[in-house]
């Protein structure tokens, strides 16, 4: 068995004919004699020869891949986003290549760099927690090079982007935490520099407006989107005078290491602190308790992302003006905040 893959070089030395007539054989075209083009196609039939894609791509200036750069493949979140990813851009005959930050800025920019190299026709990006410049974006847009920012965001970056009403969320969330007794609730947020988070912290001050409650700063805590720090932070927290009733945490993953963190002290939730996550990962409903969670349309986060940046491959960066698509969530409450 041939391990080397067949190409038109090696068909074109068995039948004694030029590569090029093979090549305009195996594309149709009228020039080429019914009796080669008949041997071609049967040669290659028989050596099971498969065309070079991205050769044949390239030559057509159009690879039909898109690349995508998220923090973190490990992360349910991105994960569901991504495969809603492939599903779109499958339909519309592409294929996606996938880079992860690892949350690091220089790693994003080598992302950037690495997929540009492979001829990706655009981008589909959820920044860094990290990132907080953005000329590597900034010079693909320059450049007329499409592209589509999700979840993550930064106003700085004009064009097209995916996000869900994150003020909105929070306030809905926290508004529960509310009806359901909490006076004092907490917010364990993401990095100081993070859009979405710094959204999330302004719904969460609108809840307690609304419900004639003072706020205080020693209830918002930064996390760096680490298990072991939301730990810490919630056991600062536990350790103030005048501790927490409630917590909204800025994902699911930081409102599980809070419940842990509770859980060792010693602390029930809900009775003592209710708490509520972002993202509602499917393991929230297996949880003791289970998890009350914002649930984010992650899958049509990613169809939008794609339909999106199709527009602008479509229009070859003509006319571009940037869009931007605000989703909806839906609070998914369950044992951790109902009391």
């Amino acid at each position: 068995m041939r391990k080397n893959q067949i190409t038109i070089k090696d068909i074109a030395h068995q039948l004694n004919i030029s590569i090029s007539t093979v090549s305009r054989a195996l594309r149709g075209l009228p020039e080429i004699h019914p009796d080669t083009r008949k041997a071609v196609l049967e040669l290659a039939k028989d050596l099971d020869y498969q065309p070079n894609l991205l050769a044949t791509s390239l030559v057509k200036s159009s690879t039909r891949t898109i690349g995508v750069i998220v923090p973190n493949t490990g992360y349910y979140f991105f994960s569901s986003v991504i495969q809603g990813i492939e599903e779109a851009a499958a339909r519309e005959g592409y294929s996606i290549l996938l880079c992860q930050s690892n949350e690091s800025y220089q790693r994003e920019i080598v992302n950037v760099q690495d997929l540009s190299r492979g001829q990706v026709e655009g981008f589909i990006v959820s920044l860094s927690r990290e990132t907080f410049h953005y000329e590597h974006f900034n010079r693909l847009i320059r450049k007329n090079i499409p592209l589509v920012i999700f979840d993550r965001y930064a106003d700085e970056i004009e064009t097209s982007k995916v996000i869900v009403n994150n003020r909105e969320a929070a306030r809905q969330a926290v508004k529960h935490l509310i009806e359901n007794g909490c006076q004092r609730v907490a917010y364990l947020a993401g990095p100081a520099n993070m859009k979405i988070s710094n959204e999330r912290l302004a719904g969460y001050q609108d809840a307690l407006q609304e419900a004639g409650l003072p706020t205080d700063e020693h209830l918002v805590i930064h996390c760096d989107y680490t298990q072991e720090n939301a730990i810490r932070n919630t056991n600062l927290l536990m350790a103030l005078r005048f501790s927490p009733d409630g917590i909204l945490a800025v994902s699911d993953r930081i409102a599980v290491a809070s419940m842990y963190a509770l859980r060792q002290q010693g602390v029930n939730v809900p009775q003592d602190v209710a708490v509520i996550g972002f993202n509602d990962e499917p393991i929230n409903a297996l949880l003791t308790p289970s998890l009350s969670s914002v649930a984010q349309p992650t899958l049509q986060m990613g169809h939008v992302a794609v339909d999106l940046l199709m527009e602008q491959i479509r229009n070859n960066g003509q006319h571009f003006v940037p869009v931007t698509k605000i989703l909806d969530t839906q609070l998914s409450i369950r044992e951790s905040s109902r009391r």
